[in-house]
């Protein structure tokens, strides 16, 4: 993969998934990420498998991993003034600035955007945030289960009255790795615009905007129609019976867009053995069709549960319709498109073990990127302090008095 990222530094002062994982995404594209860690603790992620949030296991913290490969970690005290003296060297010498820390805390630290430009004018200053960098919870911390997936509309997206609770994000991370990849690609056009132009910008991203932008579209709809967006009602019968999902006799499922229903009408009832259904006066037409999609839903439910997925894989193999099968994550790893485009990548951690990420979901000339492990907390510490000039007795007397880990 062409490395398009390759010469640029990015220096991340940030913690968790959201912010760290839009870096983690520009390392895989060969961007020099160094990430400031907490002095002690490190990124606060690093102890995530004590909290209960989620199962983790010793062997690899994957969590860690899916938002820190390819970086370069440095545990420094923000608190003290010798530990911000390196921080500034360190902007002095990046084209990205990057943090997920709230207003008054990049106050507090002395990281904000005039304070931080004072060491670097042309640097591009990036901050993600919760709720966006105005109004009155500008200060309030959130994480991607309230922000994006509760306060923009989408818990209630998928929320239906007879569940009797609220739907609960799908996975670890899920509104904080999409709003990654909307942090990364601000951050690569805020480079484009500062090479083209010298100047360089301040870039904002956070889980409410882009939980609504997901929402986009019911969000429109909701706004034109002064109706808020709610899931189809289960006694609502779809006007269309070739989108949506049908179970097989195996208890799996199948899941159908076909936006066009009589254009597939024909085509489906040669996968159902039911050529009959092709002159059925109820499916005869478009308007027919969507008149008696209750009666074709039945039928093709049937038609589904009477045969395993086995044999519908064969069966609908030739079909011209677009389908899928339901996968979960172990089946959609070894799904072999997957495979055929390295959407999912082995990786290796400090001590060999090995374990599979992730790929970044673009591509540059053909090919995936492969990303690296996450680093050990400061890894590379002594390193990055030998680049900005520091000798071994001043490294050993910054460890000493606990300016850096």
């Amino acid at each position: 993969m062409t490395a398009v990222m390759q010469g640029v530094r990015i220096l991340e002062v940030a913690e968790h998934t959201f912010v760290p994982a839009s870096s983690a995404l520009l390392a895989d594209w060969g961007a020099d990420v160094v990430k400031i860690e907490h002095v002690e603790r490190g990124d606060a992620m690093r102890a995530l498998a004590s909290t209960g949030m989620a199962v983790v296991p010793d062997s690899v913290h994957v969590l860690l991993e899916h938002s820190n490969r390819g970086k370069r970690s440095l545990g420094l005290d923000l608190t003290s003034e010798e530990g911000l003296a390196i921080l500034y060297k360190l902007v002095a010498q990046s084209d990205v600035f990057l943090t997920n820390k709230l207003p008054s805390v990049r106050a507090k630290l002395k990281i904000d955007v005039d304070t931080i430009r004072a060491h670097n004018p042309d640097i591009v200053y990036v901050r993600g945030t919760g709720q966006g960098e105005r109004g009155p919870d500008a200060d309030k911390g959130s994480y991607d289960s309230l922000a994006f997936w509760s306060r923009a509309g989408v818990a209630v997206g998928l929320s239906r009255p007879e569940y009797g609770h609220v739907v609960p994000p799908p996975a670890p991370g899920f509104g904080d790795s999409i709003g990654a990849m909307t942090i990364a690609g601000g951050i690569m056009g805020a480079l484009f615009h500062r090479e083209r132009t010298g100047e360089a910008t301040v870039v904002d991203v956070s889980l409410l905007g882009t939980g609504m932008w997901a929402m986009g579209q019911a969000l429109g709809l909701s706004l034109v129609l002064d109706v808020p967006w709610h899931p189809r009602p289960a006694d609502v019968v779809p006007a269309n019976p070739l989108v949506g999902n049908y179970r097989t006799k195996d208890g799996r499922w199948l899941s159908f867009s076909c936006l066009q229903a009589l254009r597939y009408w024909a085509p489906m009832c040669a996968v159902i053995d039911r050529p009959d259904l092709v002159d059925d006066p109820r499916f005869a037409d478009h308007t027919a069709l969507t008149a008696n999609s209750g009666a074709a839903i039945q039928i093709l439910g049937e038609a589904f549960g009477a045969r395993t997925l086995a044999e519908w894989r064969v069966r609908l193999e030739d079909f011209s319709g677009q389908w899928t099968v339901v996968q979960d994550t172990i089946e959609a790893a070894a799904d072999p498109q997957t495979v055929a485009n390295g959407y999912v990548q082995d990786c290796e951690t400090a001590d060999g073990t090995p374990f599979q990420l992730a790929a970044a979901p673009v591509q540059f000339d053909e090919k995936p990127a492969e990303p690296k492990r996450a680093p050990e907390f400061n890894e590379h510490g002594d390193a990055i302090l030998a680049e900005l000039g520091f000798d071994w007795d001043a490294v050993v007397d910054l460890k000493v008095r606990g300016i850096v880990a």
